[in-house]
């Protein structure tokens, strides 16, 4: 996750948890959600990572054989 939005994502979280318009339950879920978001980008970002360096190691492979 890029650094711009992890501080989007903080900002977004300390509103949340002081806001007098909202429930504790509805800060909770709210909560909840935005750690969601955060470890799916993460998780995104760890696959793309995956592929890429799997992309390396095959990319030579698949010259040989002639699929490049």
């Amino acid at each position: 996750m890029s650094k711009k939005n992890l501080i989007h994502l903080e900002k977004i979280k300390d509103a949340i948890s002081n806001s007098d318009k909202m429930s504790d339950k509805d800060k909770s879920l709210a909560i909840q959600k935005i750690q969601e978001w955060y470890n799916e980008d993460k998780g995104m970002d760890l696959l793309q990572e995956q592929l890429i360096k799997i992309s390396e190691e095959i990319t030579p492979i698949l010259r040989e054989v002639g699929l490049l």
